[in-house]
């Protein structure tokens, strides 16, 4: 049986530089890595790692071209990968050892309209293999932000450092936002796929009564099941349906509520236990925010 790895926490820049054969960073809450640099990669460690702040890597060889069902492939000029402090990951097997790291720890944005703006970036909690894929253009704009920001920690540091560099990483995390939803588009084929495999868990779920024993059903049940954060999740239906992923649930929810309620007998109290609701009151409440009904009113509505 394969050990499971443990878990190697880092507090400072100084001590990740120090662990991987870097000098000592420039500045104690922000660093900018060149990969080639690092005597040691993340993935020989003989742990997984968790770190006190933001890192942003990209890597030209992330990607390669991904296929996607029959007819998709993923751009192949490299990636972003984005980690939120405390974060748990690991570097893949065989990773390049080109590329660029940002760490940035949360100190660093204070007082900056960032620091509490940054936690609406949902990609810094998707998992790593749902990189950003660039295109030729993106890789472009976003390696254009990367030498700025590198030029800034390397050559300069003056009462408007830390001002340019925290405008120059808000325009990186905006790029890969714009990014990341033309890369929801042109991923259509697989998450239409997605969306039918999450429409079927969701089916079982209530078929097999699964809810009567596990009570709702949760955005992290489902993301589970498909294989994929739910960070991720929730953006992907944002983008597609409108909803989030919570939101779809509950859609899901009334569509079974409305079905038993119109043709069976059973209390409101029994759908709402069947449903896995703890309390009766809880359902008739999303239902009339759902419905401008009550459950007893829209069954009414059938005789």
């Amino acid at each position: 049986m394969k050990e499971a790895k443990s878990i190697y926490r880092f507090e400072s820049l100084t001590e990740f530089h120090k662990v991987f054969g870097l000098p000592k960073p420039l500045h104690p809450l922000i660093s900018f890595i060149d990969i080639a640099d690092m005597k040691y990669e993340v993935s020989e460690l003989s742990a997984s790692i968790v770190m006190n702040f933001f890192k942003i890597a990209y890597k030209p060889g992330l990607c390669g071209n991904a296929r996607y069902g029959q007819n998709y492939y993923d751009f192949g000029e490299g990636g972003l990968v984005f980690t939120a402090p405390n974060q748990v990951f690991e570097s893949p097997n065989g990773s390049s050892k080109l590329g660029y790291l940002i760490l940035v720890h949360p100190d660093f944005l204070l007082s900056y309209a960032l620091a509490k703006n940054i936690s609406r970036y949902d990609f810094f909690l998707y998992a790593a293999n749902e990189a950003l894929h660039l295109s030729d253009s993106e890789r472009i704009t976003i390696t254009s932000v990367f030498k700025i920001l590198k030029e800034e920690l390397n050559s300069r540091i003056d009462d408007f450092s830390q001002d340019v560099i925290v405008s120059q990483i808000e325009l990186l995390l905006n790029y890969s936002n714009r990014f990341y939803k033309r890369q929801f588009i042109t991923r259509k084929a697989t998450h239409m796929d997605l969306l039918q495999k999450l429409e079927a868990v969701l089916d079982d779920y209530f078929k097999n009564e699964k809810s009567l024993q596990q009570g709702l059903p949760t955005v992290q049940y489902l993301a589970h099941q498909l294989n994929i954060s739910a960070s991720y999740l929730g953006d992907m239906m944002r983008s597609f349906t409108g909803q989030n992923a919570q939101q779809h649930i509950h859609h899901k929810i009334i569509e079974k509520a409305k079905e038993k309620l119109s043709t069976t007998n059973l209390s409101v109290a029994e759908i709402a236990y069947q449903l896995g609701f703890e309390h009766p009151q809880s359902f008739s409440r999303l239902f009339k925010t759902k419905t401008n009904l009550s459950p007893l009113e829209f069954r009414q509505t059938f005789n």
